[in-house]
């Protein structure tokens, strides 16, 4: 008889499966398996399942939904925690298994990219916990809103609809994002808008953020730019000024840009622009009355009314001042009157004047002091041309060189003025429009040379002092304070090479009348030819002279400057 007739060696259950009692065909589970199984027996701590194994798995009452309900003979699903463990037995979880087929539910029926609806339940480090159907999906705090959150607790207990950024199948991680689903909202809703919005609409919207060049405005489907520029017409600094955030206001639709999606808004062009009506309602010569906005070293910014600002240059401050900056005389927030001088209505431009709010103190001292008239000041200041003399307050009239003297040429008024010498003078001029008043000291008394023909006459014997010497010859001061020049060549018969060789300042000489013009109020004398009788004209001149004597002059003058330096 052979082997195969006593014994299947190949089909013989194992050692360990005959001293366990169990054949190796018998049922196998594994760990994370969802199994039927049927309740044996219930008692007041759990329940014993029958799942064709060994021995009967228990699951505590905590373990089991709906434990009221169960009945012995129910069939129920497991989730198969531990295969095995060192007392050989198998640990199941019918709680366990209730999660696993809700997560496997929503990762059959779900990928990522779709939509899922939500409840978020609480805040966690980093975001939010969502229960999707009996899951817990993660929402990351950058993935809550449009913006970012200033606080999350605020969003719990809120339902919505979730995009599924990420599920990880091995972690059981779901990932949302709720941000997305609003982007996308909020992209329909602006390509709505966009269709709808035209140049010039008024539309209200919500401001959502304030910056330094302006505001965003939320019209309700997308975000329009305010400008700073286009929130009023009047100067303002910073747009905080003009619209807070959240506050719901009215603006004007200004341009539509459709290819990049932006939308321009004023606030300003609501009211009109008053710049149109700006000639109408400060005409040139208007008294008006505004604050002072701005101070700048050239003039000051005066604002009438929001939008229309006036300039009052530094010359139109005061009469009488040299006003060198703006804020010696006005400071910002200044409550002033002014007068319209200009309107420029093209340019938006406003002249004032400050100093025209008052009379005019050229135009008093011109009705005041009419031309003749004598007057007494204090010298305040000189020049190389003339002398300043304080007629009243700060309004000074000028002599000039040529105004100090009949008789003398006076190249410098130090020459016969000092500083806060108190001088009388006579009103020439008075030009008010240029504010300029010519005063002289000469026509205080008459001019000598009107009747220097009744005193001298050429040929005349003279006696002088004289009173300077050139190299070109000397000059001789006649009776009445009349200077003449004796020319180098009239000091003596013989050839002279200096002038203080023949005569020295002080001393006093006789000498003759070469030459009297009566135009130019000059006089040749003449030391060769004292003692010889001369004939001529008074109003003649030896060929030359006139020439000698006005070139000896410029070089007085010029020796005088050298001199003073």
């Amino acid at each position: 008889m052979s082997t195969k007739q006593f014994c299947d060696i190949d089909n013989m259950p194992s050692m360990e499966a005959l001293m366990s009692g169990q054949d190796e065909s018998a049922q196998r589970f594994t760990d994370g398996q969802i199994i039927t199984a049927r309740v044996a027996k219930k008692t007041d701590k759990g329940l014993y399942l029958d799942i064709k194994y060994k021995a009967e798995p228990f699951v505590a009452m905590a373990d089991v939904p709906n434990w009221d309900n169960i009945v012995e003979g129910q069939d129920l699903d497991v989730y198969i925690e531990q295969n095995e463990d060192d007392d050989s037995g198998l640990h199941v979880s019918i709680g366990k298994a209730e999660v696993q087929k809700i997560w496997d539910n929503i990762v059959n029926n779900n990928q990522e990219g779709g939509m899922i609806h939500g409840v978020i339940k609480q805040r966690v480090k980093g975001g939010l916990i969502v229960d999707v159907g009996g899951v817990e999906a993660f929402l990351p705090g950058s993935q809550v809103d449009l913006g970012p959150v200033r606080n999350l607790d605020d969003y719990i207990g809120k339902e919505e609809d979730f995009k599924i950024l990420k599920i990880n199948v091995e972690r059981r991680n779901i990932v949302l994002s709720r941000r997305e689903i609003l982007e996308g909202k909020r992209d329909q809703q602006r390509d709505s808008l966009l269709g709808e919005l035209e140049k010039g609409q008024i539309r209200r919207g919500i401001v959502k953020n304030i910056t330094d060049f302006g505001a965003f405005v939320d019209l309700n489907g997308m975000d329009g730019l305010l400008h700073i520029t286009d929130m009023s017409w009047g100067r303002i600094t910073h747009p905080s000024e003009v619209v807070k955030q959240g506050e719901e206001i009215e603006v004007m639709v200004l341009d539509v840009d459709r290819e990049r999606k932006r939308v321009s808004l004023g606030l300003k062009q609501k009211d009109g622009n008053p710049w149109d009506t700006v000639d109408v309602k400060y005409p040139k010569g208007t008294r008006v009355k505004g604050k002072v906005v701005n101070v700048m070293p050239y003039g000051a910014f005066v604002e009438l009314e929001q939008g229309i600002e006036g300039l009052i240059h530094v010359s139109e401050m005061s009469w009488t001042k040299k006003v060198n900056r703006a804020s010696d005389i006005v400071q910002e927030g200044d409550e002033v009157e002014a007068i319209v001088l200009d309107v420029n209505k093209a340019d938006k431009k406003i002249s004032l004047g400050l100093r025209q709010t008052q009379p005019n103190p050229w135009e008093v001292i011109k009705e005041k002091y009419p031309k003749g008239t004598r007057i007494k000041g204090k010298v305040r200041n000189m020049t190389g041309y003339g002398a300043f003399v304080q007629i009243q307050d700060d309004i000074d009239g000028m002599i000039h060189v040529s105004d100090m003297s009949w008789i003398r040429k006076i190249n410098h008024p130090s020459e016969v003025l000092q500083k806060g010498q108190e001088v009388e003078a006579v009103i020439v001029d008075i030009d008010a429009q240029n504010q300029r008043i010519s005063l002289s000291m000469k026509l205080l008394g008459d001019d000598p040379w009107q009747t220097i023909q009744d005193r001298y006459k050429v040929g005349d014997i003279v006696e002088g002092k004289v009173t300077k010497t050139a190299s070109f010859g000397a000059f001789v001061e006649l009776e009445g304070g009349i200077d003449g020049l004796i020319h180098i060549s009239e000091l003596s018969n013989e050839h002279v090479n200096k002038a203080k060789d023949v005569v020295t300042v002080g001393s006093i000489v006789k000498c003759r009348v070469k030459n009297i013009n009566t135009e130019e109020k000059r006089i040749g004398l003449s030391l060769r030819d004292a003692d010889s009788p001369v004939s001529g004209s008074s109003d003649s001149a030896p060929a030359g002279f006139n020439g000698v004597f006005d070139d000896a002059l410029n070089k007085a003058a010029e020796g005088e400057k050298k001199e003073d330096k």
